[in-house]
């Protein structure tokens, strides 16, 4: 054996054994404001329960196990019969069940079901995100099939159940099921209304064969998809459903798997349609119009996983500088660190602040909050997922040279981050989606203005913000090219407006006095040094 050079110290301890919900003060104190005093219990036992497994070192494991070992594409049985499987890791499956028994897609028939639901999401994305997918699909399917009655009834207590059952056969065979999508097409990305994907009526009232293909198809393991394709009156929506009823497989063809810069555990395929059957979901040719509540129920999952990305990555570097000794002290405790880790703290519970408001705002389904929702999701969506990818690059930095190493966790953070902002729409597809809602939906600026206009007063930068944006919004000249700024600026007044109301003084100060005082620089680590940066990092602390 060699002899031993040195004894190992200053390393600092994983980040494991701890409640990843009660530690993330911002996640817990949001949960409290949204959940009604009588469900309280329930739902924060749910989630404690949850954060204890997302925080263990067992999921931890299980995590980097899916994520070392992708998903394996098997288009042939040995007999040389096309069976166009998907194979995973058991960590995967053991993940993916662990999501599904928490109630990660049954939100719609639950009291504060949004609520609950989205603190999970955000709470589990930190354990992998690649389950999250088919997670956020299956969950987003409802609302879609909520169209037509019929189907509702068929497919929603399946969709909605807490049984995970990987096995691929007749859904009215299963007590639980996992739901898919496929929208774009190689000619089309996010125009979906190039596509060429066609849907051929057949006898059956309602049942068309499909020809054609999809670029993008999301969890290819699962039961049903969602897809659009051109029928003879336009562009329309259907359910494909995995396996017939009666056992045979339906005609589902995987090409192959994409190789992706992160998001490594989770699937995604691009699929060929040869006389695939499928079910018309909603009418013809309104397929955009029926598929649009499921897109942008995904689109609010992208911002919870983003928030849920950041949350993590903040709590690794907070973790390691309160462990970690530079210069004569811990790292946390040195000024310039301080001012990163404060800045980086900002970022992550304006997200998760933000996240939950909207959730809240779908469990109350009333007008005005459906309105706020039309102008804030897309807002949320281009500025939040955005903002994903520098914060955890920074965070990562945090550990100087261990950040870079792959065992650290953080190479992992990085890859995934920019995923949110690509998927259910790029952010030019956000920012242009927020002008259609200020020009065609004039009870959507309304709703953000009264939510902003309850932080009135209490703000002087909070104030001045509001007030400029009025003056851009007023401005109609040129709307296109600024579509991204306007986006940036209401997600920031949104997110400033409700940290003043609901956030420690020492955070919505930092927030407002650098996002909307322009008293910050161009990078992380650059907020007023007067400011009480020792408290902000503080609650971000992750006590095991």
């Amino acid at each position: 054996m060699a002899p031993s050079t040195h004894t190992v110290t200053n390393q600092p301890p994983p980040l494991v054994g701890y409640d990843v919900f009660a530690a993330d003060r911002a996640l817990a104190e949001a949960v409290v404001r949204h959940v009604e005093p009588g469900l309280l219990d329930e739902v924060r036992g749910e989630l404690t329960a949850l954060g204890q497994a997302a925080g263990s070192a067992q999921v931890r494991e299980w995590g980097a196990q899916a994520d070392e070992n992708p998903p394996r594409l098997r288009t042939h049985d040995r007999y040389g019969h096309r069976v166009d499987e998907v194979e995973f890791h058991p960590a995967w499956h053991r993940l993916l069940g662990k999501g599904v028994s928490s109630g990660l897609t049954a939100a719609w028939n639950r009291p504060a079901g949004h609520v609950r639901r989205a603190a999970a999401f955000l709470v589990w994305t930190q354990a992998d995100a690649g389950t999250c997918c088919p997670l956020s699909m299956t969950h987003a399917a409802v609302p879609a099939l909520r169209t037509d009655p019929e189907l509702a009834a068929e497919w929603e207590p399946r969709l909605t159940s807490v049984i995970y059952e990987r096995e691929l056969r007749p859904a009215h065979l299963k007590a639980g099921v996992l739901f898919g999508m496929g929208m774009t097409e190689k000619q089309g990305g996010s125009d979906v209304r190039a596509g060429t994907t066609a849907a051929r009526p057949l006898a059956e009232d309602g049942a068309y064969e499909l020809t054609g293909h999809k670029w993008f198809c999301s969890a290819p393991m699962s039961d049903g998809f969602l897809v659009l394709a051109q029928a003879p009156r336009g562009l329309t929506c259907f359910l494909v459903p995995r396996v017939l009823p009666d056992g045979t497989r339906n005609v589902f063809l995987l090409q192959r798997l994409k190789d992706k810069l992160g998001n490594r555990s989770n699937a995604s395929a691009e699929v060929e349609f040869d006389g695939t059957w499928a079910r018309r979901v909603g009418e013809e040719g309104r397929g955009v119009r029926t598929i649009i509540d499921m897109v942008a129920a995904t689109r609010l999952d992208c911002v919870l996983g983003s928030a849920g990305l950041m949350r993590q990555a903040v709590a690794q570097a907070v973790h390691h500088c309160e462990h970690r000794e530079a210069f004569g002290g811990r790292l946390v405790d040195k000024p310039l660190m301080r001012n990163v880790l404060a800045d980086l703290a900002l970022e992550s519970e304006a997200a998760t602040t933000l996240a939950l408001r909207l959730a809240a705002a779908c469990d109350d389904g009333g007008e005005q909050e459906r309105a706020l929702l039309r102008i804030a999701v897309p807002a949320a969506k281009y500025w939040v997922t955005k903002r994903c990818a520098p914060l955890t690059v920074e965070a990562s930095e945090c550990l100087g040279g261990n950040g870079y190493v792959e065992e650290s966790g953080m190479p992992r953070l990085v890859r995934e981050s920019p995923l949110n902002s690509v998927w259910e729409g790029a952010g030019n597809v956000q920012a242009l989606d927020v002008l259609r809602a200020l020009t065609r939906e004039p009870g959507a600026l309304d709703a953000y203005l009264r939510e902003v206009g309850a932080a009135r007063g209490a703000d002087h930068r909070l104030d001045a913000a509001i007030k400029q944006l009025l003056t851009e919004l007023a401005d109609l000249e040129g709307m296109e090219a600024r579509a991204r700024r306007l986006a940036e600026r209401l997600a920031l007044v949104l997110q400033g407006a409700l940290l003043v109301r609901f956030a420690p003084s020492d955070v919505a100060d930092a927030f407002c006095a650098s996002r909307l005082g322009g008293e910050w620089g161009a990078t992380f680590g650059t907020l007023p040094h007067t400011l009480n940066l020792a408290a902000v990092v503080e609650r971000a602390r992750p006590a095991p």
